[in-house]
Order: C-alpha cells, then sequence, then structure tokens
C-alpha cells in the first residue's frame, strides 16, 4: 500500500548506474511520481532544457557533465524544481558546496531507500511553497536582449556573495541600484531580484531610458491622455501604470533627461502618476529598481544628475562584477553557452581543454555578452564538433592564451615538466606585456604587476 501519493509529479534521475537508476525509478513511481531518466550529465541537462521538472535527482559524478553542472543548469531553468545530489565519494566540502549552490539534500551511496523516499517526501513538499531556490538566473527573456542576454551563473566566491546579497534584498521592497560594465548581467540581477520577491506573480516591466527619445520618454512613463499632443490619438496607461502591482526596472537611468528626473523622483516619494496631458493623479504600486553603467555620483558632482533622486534609488547598491574579476566562472559560462548553441544547432558540440585554457586569459571587456556571443560564432562556424585553441580569433588569445594552452596539453600529453612550463608561460606573458606597452619597460612591469628591475633581469635570462 502506497503511503503518499505525489500523483501530477515529475522527477528526473541523472546517474551512469543504469542499475541504480532503474532502482531509483522504480522507488519513484511507487510514490505516483512520473520519472525520466538521463544516462550521464549532458542527457541531463537537455532534459532539463526540455521538459520541466518538479524534482531532479542527479549523481555528482557522471560522463560529460557532473551533478554540479546539472544543479546549475536546474537554478538557471527551473527555479521552482528541487534538487537532490547523490555521491559515491561523500565528504564535507561537497556537501556544503551543493547546499549552497541551491541543492536541497544530499545523499552519500550506499543509502537506505527509506532516506532517499524521506528526502524526495520533503523535497517535494517545501516545492509546494512555491519560492525558488537560487544560485544562478536566466537570460532575460525579452525581445530586445533575446539571443545576447548575460547570463549569472558561475561557483566563483565573489558571485556567491552577489547572489546572497540578492537573496537577502530581493524580499523586500526596497529600491536598488544594480551598478556594472554593459553585458556584465545587470538586468538578469533585476529579474532575480523580481523573482525573489513577493511581487513575482505580478509584471516586471523594463524601460531602457536611453533607448526613448527625449520628447517620447514622459509619454512613455507616465502615459497620456487622448488629445494631449499631436498623434494622441487614444489614451495609454504608460509603463508606470502598467506595472502596477510588480516592477519596473528603469534601465540606464543615467541617461534620463534632468527634467524627468524631477518628474521621476515625485513618482518614487508618493507612488503616483499624473498622464501627459491629464490633471488627474493614480496611485500605483511598484518595486522600483535603476540600473546604470555610469558613475552616477560622479555625475551628480557635475550636475547632470540629481543629487536627491541619487540618494532616493541608491537604497540598496549592488555592483555587478565583471567578466575579468570572476574568470574562474568563464568554464561553466562557456559550457553553458555551447550547450545553447548545440541545441540550437541540432549539433554535438564539446570545447577542448586548451580552447578554455585560453578562454581564461582573456579579460573579456566585454563581458559575459562578449563571450555568449563568441562561444555562438565559434560554434557556427565549426566543421568538426571540438572547438580547439585555434578556432579562438588570435586578438582574443593572443601568444599568452596559446602558450597556456600549448602547455596544458604538454604536460598531459607529452609529459613536459613544471619548470619548463612555467618558464614557457612566463616567456609569453612578458613578450605580451612588451608588446601591449610597446616596449615600454615601466609600462610593461606595471602591467605584470612586478617591478621594473626585476623585469629587466627577466628579459635578460630570457634572452628577450
Amino acid at each position: 500500500m502506497k503511503e503518499v501519493s505525489f500523483s501530477g509529479k515529475s522527477a528526473l534521475i541523472a546517474d551512469d548506474d543504469d542499475v541504480l537508476r532503474s532502482t531509483l525509478g522504480r522507488l519513484l513511481r511507487h510514490l505516483d511520481i512520473d520519472v525520466a531518466d538521463a544516462a550521464d550529465g549532458a542527457e541531463a541537462v537537455r532534459a532539463v532544457a526540455q521538459r520541466s521538472f518538479d524534482l531532479v535527482i542527479s549523481d555528482l559524478s557522471m560522463p560529460q557533465a557532473d551533478g554540479f553542472a546539472v544543479l546549475q543548469s536546474v537554478r538557471v531553468r527551473q527555479p521552482h524544481a528541487q534538487v537532490i545530489i547523490l555521491t559515491g565519494a561523500g565528504g564535507v566540502r561537497d556537501s556544503v558546496r551543493a547546499m549552497r549552490e541551491g541543492a536541497f539534500d544530499f545523499l552519500t551511496k550506499p543509502f537506505h531507500p527509506t532516506a532517499l523516499t524521506d528526502a524526495v517526501r520533503a523535497a517535494l513538499t517545501a516545492g509546494e511553497t512555491g519560492k525558488p531556490r537560487l544560485s544562478a538566473v536566466t537570460p532575460s527573456p525579452t525581445p530586445t536582449l533575446a539571443g545576447n542576454g548575460a547570463v549569472l551563473l558561475g561557483k566563483s566566491a565573489v558571485l556567491q556573495e552577489l547572489l546572497a546579497l540578492v537573496q537577502q534584498v530581493g524580499p523586500t521592497d526596497a529600491t536598488v541600484l544594480i551598478s556594472g560594465e554593459t553585458g556584465s548581467g545587470k538586468e538578469v540581477i533585476a529579474r532575480l531580484l523580481h523573482a525573489v520577491s513577493p511581487r513575482a506573480g505580478q509584471r516586471l516591466i523594463a524601460v531602457n531610458c536611453a533607448a526613448i527619445p527625449e520628447s517620447l520618454i514622459e509619454s512613455e512613463l507616465f502615459g497620456h491622455v487622448k488629445g494631449a499632443f499631436t498623434n494622441a490619438h487614444e489614451n495609454r496607461l504608460g509603463r508606470l501604470r502598467e506595472a502596477d502591482g510588480g516592477t519596473v526596472l528603469l534601465d540606464e537611468i543615467g541617461e534620463l533627461p534632468l527634467a524627468m528626473q524631477a518628474r521621476l523622483l515625485r513618482v518614487l516619494q508618493d507612488q503616483s502618476v499624473t498622464p501627459v496631458g491629464s490633471e488627474k493623479s493614480y496611485q500605483i504600486s511598484v518595486r522600483f529598481l535603476a540600473a546604470t553603467n555610469r558613475d552616477l555620483q560622479a555625475m551628480v558632482s557635475g550636475g547632470l544628475f540629481r543629487h536627491d533622486l541619487f540618494f532616493r534609488i541608491n537604497v540598496v547598491p549592488i555592483q555587478v562584477p565583471p567578466l575579468r574579476d570572476r574568470l574562474e566562472d568563464v568554464p561553466v559560462l562557456a559550457e553553458h553557452f555551447l550547450q545553447q548553441s548545440s541545441r540550437r544547432l541540432d549539433r554535438t558540440l564539446t570545447l577542448s581543454e586548451k580552447a578554455m585554457a585560453t578562454l581564461q586569459l582573456y579579460s573579456w571587456p566585454g563581458n559575459v555578452r562578449e563571450l555568449e556571443n563568441l562561444v555562438e560564432r565559434m560554434a557556427i562556424l565549426d566543421r568538426d564538433g571540438v572547438i580547439d585553441s585555434d578556432d579562438i580569433p588570435p586578438a582574443l588569445g593572443g601568444e599568452a592564451g596559446e602558450a597556456v594552452s600549448r602547455t596544458l596539453w604538454d604536460i598531459t600529453e607529452n609529459g613536459v615538466d613544471l619548470p619548463t612550463a612555467v618558464a614557457r608561460f612566463e616567456r609569453a606573458l612578458i613578450g605580451t606585456a612588451m608588446r601591449r606597452s610597446n616596449s615600454n619597460k615601466s609600462k610593461a612591469a606595471m602591467l605584470l604587476g612586478i617591478g621594473r628591475t626585476t623585469l629587466i633581469d627577466k628579459l635578460r635570462k630570457l634572452g628577450m
């Protein structure tokens, strides 16, 4: 007799052990759960992309992609799904990491069937609350960012701190100013703040202040009444009233004209909107988020941005780090984008170790968006299914990147010793720094983070 029924619930079991996968499937079907399975990590990631699940049970160590990759894929695509991680190796470090990255539970093999069913019951019951457990977020679904929206995904400490702050601030109604370079993921942060807030069931409306002509921005935000100006043939609510009950993201807020800044300040203060051409005001309930890639404090000092509006939107500041400050996240992001391209192109694509090493050496001035575009381009142009270092544009990898990828290959395949590898890499880095500084030794030393005398000594020893 079945103790509990979870009819209508679905689960994915990802494990490369056929016997265990079959056994787990029977246990879950005993609870009336609809079960799908995957024989490796890549297959699991594809399943998560194609179908919705309430629960994912994933082995930690699998071919193609590990359990952490599966976990991140679930957090990206299905934030309300719960994840249970299984491992035959165990260990406190893996357990802590799994829970930190959003897993519901962590079980060490061999485990008693009761332990699994108890974990499944708890996970599915917790899932009823509908509160997402997020460690990464999806790209923006808006048409303006389709195909090149930034994805906040990775394992770096700086990213985890950022996500912890978002999780803390999201459930409040505080106004948040999100700052960061173009392509770093500011709108993604805004969507995550909305997703974990009480307003998650309502609309999130993003307004790109830089993309709207100055003559139209007042009507775009506040709406207008019929006849208010030429071509105002009917009433229009405006973006702020359309978002009533939800969240508004004022993207590139630094581009707002000063006159509009004054009107916006009043709306932020009293949550009241007056359409253009009307004397009637309408109360709204909106959570405001703002984003910018500019230094608003410097703009305030220069008289280009109102100081009172700056203090009103800067209640909680969030700085999104550039990709160069979290290069350890590049492999995760690159694999994620490659999987997306593989699905779009209906091909199986992989990145070689040499190519991945080269990607991690680049400073990524265009941030995550630049990485996404590069991976997509390489996937389209690839002919053999394996993207290698020679498929990466020379301007990106450079001599240093090629040296590292070549050295990694030699270490694994040809048994090159560590001193030789270090010397080769050092020579490549110094050569790159000298070229970038036009052979100015002081500038090159600064780029390398060493003293000028030390650089001169190394140049002499290396015969450079």
